[in-house]
This record gives structure tokens, sequence and C-alpha cells, in this order.
């Protein structure tokens, strides 16, 4: 059995980064060379070193949705806390309610003095409710104006500026999440780095909340991942296709992107191409990469299923070790945090 303990590791509280750096690449880089073993410290700018002329970089360009919502309950005038989980269809949305309790079908909610509004149409699980949303023009729009950015549980300083919680490729709203391991670029370093030779390709994947849910079950391999949204485009595809065929490395920006490659790859036999869906996959070690050869990455959480991401490239006691390093040298750490580069 592969337990959950076996991912753990003691991280000082005062390492986890609860603002972003002013600068985005100005974050230090932890390169692991699983082959040799090698650990070095960088820093984020130096990622233009690790790249070759003939490479893939591909990023997961969905954007964070403003998706934290403070309003009143109309009936009582009682305060609610919202948060937008997905898009189930049309302006009905499934959500996060604080408190929930009281929040029965047929509760009417509003927000920003009845510039939005909302009715309970559907009890969930766990706080989870479906809302339908009423509102004068773009919903999207609306929620810009009103809604907070929601940051991970860890972050307890509010942001002071809601974009530096989106890559500077954000594009296409759904996310709860940003994924954070791009965050660390710059137009000007994805300048450099295309005027390198580097093939820049984009995919989507909306990151949802489960994200932030640590493993609960002491078996690894009886956890059950939460389901993600992803699509990649024929344009994109073919890149991949054309790089891997000329040798070149498909190196992917975050976990989010490596998910969605594998998914692609798993279902296509090993090889890519333009698809969209849910999926739910779990990598953990033991699994065997098909199109990933190397990834950036945030430092992420003990007993996470990202560790274990991370661990089934590299070795679990080689990524623990290179966590322990990023400890000793005082990386700051999760989604404000330092990034990795494991090849």
């Amino acid at each position: 059995m592969m337990s959950t303990n076996d991912f753990d590791f003691h991280l000082p509280e005062e390492l986890i980064a609860q603002t972003p750096l002013k600068e985005r690449e100005k974050s230090r880089l932890l390169v692991i060379d699983r082959e040799t073993k090698n650990i070095q410290d960088k820093h984020f700018e130096d990622i233009l070193e690790e790249l070759n002329a003939g490479d893939a970089l591909v990023m997961n360009d969905t954007k964070v949705l403003p998706a934290r919502l403070f309003g009143v309950k109309v009936a009582t005038g009682g305060m609610i806390e919202v948060l937008l989980l997905n898009n189930t269809q049309g302006d009905d949305w499934e959500v996060l309610m604080k408190p929930a309790k009281r929040a029965k079908v047929g509760t009417e909610l509003s927000f920003g003095d009845g510039r939005l509004k909302a009715t309970v149409v559907e009890e969930r699980e766990h706080g989870g409710r479906i809302v339908r949303f009423s509102y004068e023009g773009i919903f999207l729009e609306v929620l810009d104006s009103l809604g907070e950015m929601p940051l991970p549980p860890y972050i307890h300083e509010k942001l002071e500026d809601k974009e530096r919680y989106q890559t500077v490729y954000a594009e296409n709203p759904g996310s709860a999440a940003a994924p954070t391991a791009g965050l660390h670029f710059t137009k000007e370093l994805l300048k450099k780095i295309e005027e390198k030779g580097v093939k820049l390709v984009y995919l989507t994947l909306h990151v949802g909340l489960g994200t932030f849910r640590p493993v609960s079950v002491e078996d690894v391999n009886n956890h059950q991942m939460h389901s993600e949204f992803y699509s990649l485009s024929a344009e994109a595809a073919r890149t991949i296709q054309e790089v891997k065929k000329n040798g070149g490395r498909i190196i992917a920006v975050g976990t989010t992107s490596i998910r969605t490659l594998e998914t692609i790859a798993q279902k296509f036999e090993g090889n890519i191409q333009a698809d969209s869906g849910w999926t739910d996959i779990f990598i953990y070690p033991g699994y065997q990469f098909k199109i990933v050869d190397a990834f950036s990455t945030n430092f992420h959480l003990p007993k996470s299923t990202l560790v274990m991401l991370v661990s089934a490239f590299a070795g679990k006691d080689f990524v623990l070790n290179a966590y322990q390093h990023a400890i000793d040298e005082q990386y700051r750490f999760f989604s404000f945090g330092d990034a990795m580069f494991v090849k």
C-alpha cells in the first residue's frame, strides 16, 4: 500500500507566502534533475537557460473568476457568502455557501444592492447549492465589479491587486483558482523565450477548488479526484505533434497543463490531438508519463495530490529531498511562492 503519509513533510508556517513579489520573474527557481539527482538554486528568469530551441512550452490560459460574493438573504437581511464553483447551464451555477444551513430551495439572495440576484434552486451536500442568477447586462462584467478573488485558504492577507492572481496570458474565464505555476512569467520573459526558438502553446483547464482539498484517505489508491473541464485546440495539438516529431521536448507549466496533456495522451494511445472534456486523472508514483518531458511548478502542500504528481515524475525520495533543501534555504511556498523546474 502507498500511504498518504509517505508524502508528508514539515513546513514552517512562515514559509507560506502571503503576498506576491512586486516583480513576477524575481521569484527563486529550484532546478532539479531526476537523472543526475542534481539540485541547483536559481532565479525564475533563469528558466530561459533551461529551455532549448525546438521545445514547446505549454501553458494553461484559464482565467480566475472573481468568484467570491458577499450579499444578503432578501427575506431576513442575514449576511451570506457565496463561492462560484462552476456554471451548470444558462444562469445556473454550482456554489458553496456560508452559512448554508438555512439556505433552502427558494431562498432569494441579493448582491451589490440588487445589481445581482440569485435564487437557490437545488441543495447539494457539504454546503453546496445550485443557484439561478438574474442581472442586467453581461454576467461576467457584473461579477467582475462585485466579486473578490477566491484566494486559497492558507492565504490570510488581502490581495491589493487582483491581476496578481492571474497569469499574464489568462484568456478564458472559468477557474476558481489560478494555475499558479504561470504567475512567474511576464510578457517580456515570454518574448525572450519565443525569440530563443521555443514554441509557446496554450491549452485550457478550469481549476476547481478540489485543488486545495487534502487527501483524506490513508491508501493513495482510494483517493477520488474531482473533475475539471479542459480543452486543447487543433492548432495547439499540431504544434505539440510537430515538436515531438522533431525531437523537441514538451515542457508543461504547472500541474494543470500536465494533467491535461496526459489525459489526452491516455485517451489517444500516447498521441495528442484536439480534444475537450472533463478529467479526473490522478497521477501518482507508478504512473508512466506519455507526453510531458519536463515542467515548472510551485511548491505544494504536504500530502497533496500535487506532491504525488511531482513524485511520480522525479521519484518520491528525490522530490522530498528537494523540498527539504527548499525549506532549509527558506524558499517561499504555495500559490504566491517560488518555483521548481523539474527535468
